[in-house]
């Protein structure tokens, strides 16, 4: 067993870039990566992510040997699991989470995230709750986002031919949004959730074309399919999930990613859609600034299209 160099149990205050020269790597995210991390690892080495993740902050002020019987383990597998983030022992991890719930305190961020909402629990607190966990995968998803990817995305839109975006389920209904805000600027897009119809659009796509797939957990296998039938066509290839490593991801041509804040009643899968909506916002706020002549021009022309079946404003004598 390696041997390991324990702090004494205690507050522990450090800055982020003593964090980032004793691991090698930015402090930033070591929470986002055990989250990330947590869904490809099993037994023993799932408990220390999990309780990691239920409570940083006690985890950044443990000794290896509290954190091991704590989370029903051993200091043999800390170890592995510290190597498995990204770290070279728990010494580095245990600063990255310190700077990292630092931070997030002074940036008002920990609200209680990952108390469960209770059956009784005022609105104002449930209100509170879903603020912080949004506001935190809002920041999460910032540091994960490849704005170089944006830019490979936006640019592959903006001169597309037609452009098919791929979903099922929530992912479906973000799709839709995306498929929408790109429509009213001009941009050909559809938006597929049936596997049997996106297939057979996807078969028509071809080279200056793009495919985008929508899926957090990138697994979804009818949205692996169609993103794969457009790229055996030769269209572009996006991909938007919260695993990189995910069989989506490993698909895609350019990969968007993007994080998220469980909490009672919405899992990984629905927190992480206002992320998602972010992201796809970007991406089109991006596509539609490359496009700026076209776009503005679409744009007034499907507002007025509409124009007059708003409600006549009432006027006051």
């Amino acid at each position: 067993m390696d041997h390991e160099v324990d702090v004494p149990t205690g507050t522990v205050v450090v800055d982020a870039a003593v964090a980032d020269r004793r691991s090698g790597r930015p402090a930033d995210g070591v929470l986002l990566r055990v989250r990330a991390g947590a869904e490809e690892l099993t037994g023993a080495l799932r408990r220390v992510a999990e309780h990691v993740l239920s409570d940083p902050e006690a985890a950044a002020r443990a000794t290896i040997v509290e954190l091991a019987e704590r989370s029903g383990t051993s200091p043999a597998t800390i170890t592995r699991f510290c190597r498995a983030m990204g770290f070279e022992g728990y010494a580095d991890l245990r600063l990255g989470i310190a700077a990292e719930t630092g931070r997030a305190r002074s940036a008002g961020w920990t609200v209680d995230i990952g108390r469960e909402i209770q059956p009784g629990d005022p609105l104002e607190r449930v209100l509170g709750q879903i603020m912080a966990a949004d506001t935190r995968a809002m920041h999460d998803t910032a540091a994960l986002l490849d704005l170089a990817e944006v830019e490979r995305a936006a640019v592959a839109i903006a001169g597309a031919s037609r452009v098919n975006i791929f979903g099922a389920s929530g992912s479906a209904l973000v799709g839709a949004e995306m498929q929408f805000s790109l429509h009213r600027i001009g941009v050909a897009a559809w938006a597929w959730s049936d596997v049997h119809e996106g297939l057979a659009s996807a078969a028509l796509l071809g080279p200056g074309d793009v495919a985008l797939g929508v899926s957090h957990t990138g697994q979804t296998r009818e949205t692996i399919e169609m993103l794969a039938e457009g790229g055996s066509r030769g269209a572009a290839t996006i991909a938007l999930t919260g695993f990189p490593r995910s069989p989506l991801a490993e698909l895609a041509d350019i990969v968007l990613l993007t994080a998220s804040q469980a909490t009672t009643f919405r899992p990984d899968a629905l927190s992480a859609r206002h992320p998602q909506l972010v992201v796809l916002d970007l991406l089109y706020i991006a596509v539609a600034q490359r496009t700026h002549d076209r776009a503005h021009a679409a744009f007034r022309r499907t507002a007025q299209a509409v124009d007059g079946h708003k409600a006549a404003k009432r006027t006051t004598a």
